[in-house]
């Protein structure tokens, strides 16, 4: 398949050639404008876009080949995930990489405030040298308490610099505990707390719905009189005006930020005060970041769109860190078995439990579960099921997923199990492992043990146990002109019903199936091709 990737942001030049390099790619670039965005959209297989663009449903709307959407920044702000995620469109960031110069850009931040840098500048460059000493006078970080909201990548970054200027470090992070900070200089407290005691307070906060507007006029009060205020992050974590207001009454004695509640800011009440110092979101514009991140996310997008790894993806439904290398077998053998069950399914499924034993641990459930339902959806809706939206497409149809233990009896040591409940109350049960944890097998369906690779041409067929069914199955094939590459057949007792499952190498001519299926012995048979 060749991927069209329409790019609507500056990229480096080096990571933009290697993209064109790619054989299986075609590069288009438009500037981020809506008008060429909408046009260029509608065939896209990816796009790469910055916070500029607002990938809203409106657009994405239009966008019906559209697989991927890639944001070279740690933000997905306008961004529209829930709508990308239902349509099943990958939506991936690239946290991190510009971490070093967010921290860079932020202590920068606070040393212009600390020294007035700006007035002082834009002093000299009047003409004015020194005219007022006393108006000039700045303060030391040294001493000074930071306290800093968020300590992820950018916020230790920041921790770090600011204890090498000798300054005391307080962190509110309610995701942390004191070990996973590693370093007993950082004090961890509340919000209240860190508020009341920082001499300068910095944000390194993600926006979600519980940040938005966090710090509102009554946390901003809750500021140590005279404190200085940055925020790298996002504009929407503050109340502008109630910053303003502190502002223009002294409570704050400055405010340094690079990011706004609206971009551009054309109507951002900070813009202009003599006080607040502001950059136009540049605190990863670096030569250094610029070119990690455009290598990262070219790269990172491919390897998505080729279903190799699924690094940085926000609304993969597995949990974050995952080794995509080692739990791609188990999707593989769960998707299988997804289809297989929709292949054996009289009836809608109406509930699926999923049960995983082995070395790899308890977080494999729910990713084994997602590939469950995206096989056994596939079938009844296309290509538009992923892995993204399997778990929201089995909701929109009733299908009730729960983790169980005990569903199988088994000498295998990892043992991928799951069973599903249609709508007149039948079971069906299916259990797969993996050899050398890579090949897929199927050994068990129902009560029926066997052992076979779910891949390629299959036909599922029960019978009766009787003399004569391999020949005369085979006598038929035969005829039809289709070569049985291998027979596996799983009986509960001498004497009741089996089930076969025959790989093939072609598919069985629809008459020559329907003579099958009017076999005396035939109880039924479905055929099935597993890529």
């Amino acid at each position: 398949m060749t991927f069209h990737i329409v790019v609507a942001t500056d990229i480096t030049d080096e990571s933009l050639a290697w993209l064109k390099e790619q054989p299986d790619v075609t590069v288009q670039q438009v500037p981020p404008a809506l008008p060429a965005v909408r046009e260029a959209i509608k065939t896209a297989h990816a796009i790469i876009a910055r916070e500029d663009l607002q990938l809203d449903s409106a657009l994405l709307e239009q966008a019906t080949e559209l697989k991927l959407i890639a944001r070279p920044a740690t933000s997905i702000s306008g961004v529209d995930v829930d709508f990308a995620t239902k349509r099943g469109i990958i939506v991936m960031n690239a946290p991190g990489i510009s971490a070093l110069a967010a921290g860079e850009h932020t202590i920068m931040m606070m040393l212009a405030l600390s020294r007035r840098l700006i007035q002082a500048h834009n002093g000299m460059r009047s003409g004015y040298w020194l005219l007022d000493r006393k108006r000039q006078i700045g303060t030391q970080l040294a001493g000074k308490t930071l306290g800093i909201i968020g300590l992820g990548r950018v916020g230790k970054i920041v921790a770090h610099r600011a204890l090498a200027f000798g300054m005391t470090v307080l962190a509110c992070d309610p995701y942390l505990s004191e070990e996973q900070v590693g370093d007993d200089r950082i004090i961890l407290c509340g919000m209240r707390d860190l508020l009341s005691r920082s001499d300068f307070v910095t944000l390194h906060v993600p926006l979600t719905s519980e940040t938005h507007g966090m710090l509102n006029a009554e946390r901003i009060r809750q500021m140590k009189p005279g404190a200085r205020l940055i925020n790298t992050a996002d504009g929407k974590l503050l109340d502008e005006q109630a910053v303003v207001d502190a502002l223009k009454d002294g409570h704050l004695a400055g405010v340094a930020v690079d990011v706004y509640a609206e971009e551009p800011p054309y109507n951002s009440p900070l813009v202009g005060l003599d006080n607040v110092i502001h950059t136009p979101h540049i605190s990863d514009n670096t030569i250094e970041a610029t070119q990690d991140l455009s290598i990262q996310i070219v790269q990172q997008m491919l390897d998505a769109l080729r279903d190799v790894d699924y690094r940085n993806v926000v609304n993969l439904p597995f949990l974050p860190g995952m080794d995509f290398e080692t739990i791609q077998p188990y999707l593989k053998l769960a998707e299988r078995m997804g289809t297989l069950l929709h292949v054996l399914a009289r009836h809608p499924v109406k509930r699926l439990a999923v049960e995983y034993r082995g070395e790899e641990g308890s977080g494999l459930v729910k990713p084994i579960a997602v590939a469950i339902l995206k096989g056994l959806l596939m079938p009844i809706l296309g290509d538009s099921v992923s892995y993204i939206n399997a778990p929201v497409l089995a909701v929109e149809r009733g299908i009730q997923v729960s983790q169980v233990k005990g569903l199988a009896v088994s000498e295998y040591t990892n043992l991928v199990s799951c069973q599903v409940t249609l709508e007149d109350g039948e079971d069906i049960f299916i259990a797969g492992t993996l050899l050398d944890r890579k090949v897929p097998h199927i050994i068990q369906i129902n009560e029926y043990r066997m052992n076979f690779v779910p891949e390629g041409y299959l036909l599922l067929m029960g019978s009766y146990d009787k003399p004569g069914v391999i020949g005369r199955v085979g006598t038929l094939m035969a005829n039809g002109d289709v070569n049985i590459a291998s027979w596996h057949t799983g009986r509960a007792h001498p004497g009741g019903n089996t089930l076969t499952v025959l790989t093939l190498d072609s598919f069985i001519p629809e008459p020559v199936l329907e003579e099958l299926r009017n076999l005396e012995f035939i109880r039924h048979a479905h055929q099935v091709q597993l890529s």
